[in-house]
């Protein structure tokens, strides 16, 4: 079971700064990490802010936790948004496909929807602690209206092989999802995964 710190009221500045923090001390130990991000719309502007700290970026490669299978110049692509803010800092970005083999990440940064859905784990999906698939095809039901495209995602066990992880989850609504996922109250995606990760889990809301 997860450990699990709640850090309510948090700016952008003071999550980018948590980054930076968490993957200034894994490069202190590894000539090389990789982190996985989410898309949506929460975490660029904290891109933004990191793009221009002091994180020696070619030493880290970003891996998007999720994305729509578009191409990458398309409005809904994860990549290529985060490709735009991030690569010209240096970063490493990677897409994620289907045949893709994801590393151990040092830190997964998560998201999560109002129904309890982490990347594209979504609960038609019915994610499993122990997929043999690091990643998966997926096609969530419904289909998010902004966003009607078929998805490609980590699974459980690709994000359970992280050193830790940080959610940033806005709204009172998904907070309470989230309270009920760490208390056993609920088998979504994201209780799912907390009964599976062992490790440390800042959660920014």
């Amino acid at each position: 079971m997860s450990q699990i710190e709640i850090i309510a009221g948090a700016e952008n500045g003071a999550i980018a700064a948590f980054v930076a923090e968490r993957l200034h001390a894994a490069l202190a130990i590894s000539a090389e990490v990789a982190i996985t991000v989410p898309g949506g719309s929460t975490p660029f502007p904290i891109f933004e802010i990191l793009a221009q700290s002091d994180l020696p970026w070619s030493r880290i490669s970003v891996w998007p936790g999720d994305d729509r299978i578009v191409a990458e110049d398309h409005a809904a692509s994860n990549v290529g948004k985060i490709r735009a803010l991030l690569e010209p800092a240096g970063a490493k970005i990677v897409p994620l496909t289907e045949t893709a083999r994801p590393p151990h990440f040092a830190l997964a940064w998560l998201g999560m929807g109002g129904d309890g859905h982490i990347a594209s784990l979504f609960p038609n999906t019915d994610p499993q602690v122990d997929d043999p698939s690091p990643v998966r095809r997926l096609t969530p039901d419904p289909l998010p209206p902004e966003a009607p495209f078929d998805r490609v995602s980590l699974t459980i066990p690709s994000l359970v092989a992280s050193d830790e992880v940080m959610f940033v989850i806005r709204g009172a609504d998904k907070r309470l999802v989230f309270d009920a996922a760490r208390a056993g109250e609920n088998d979504l995606p994201v209780a799912r995964f907390l009964s599976a990760f062992p490790r440390r889990v800042t959660c920014f809301c």
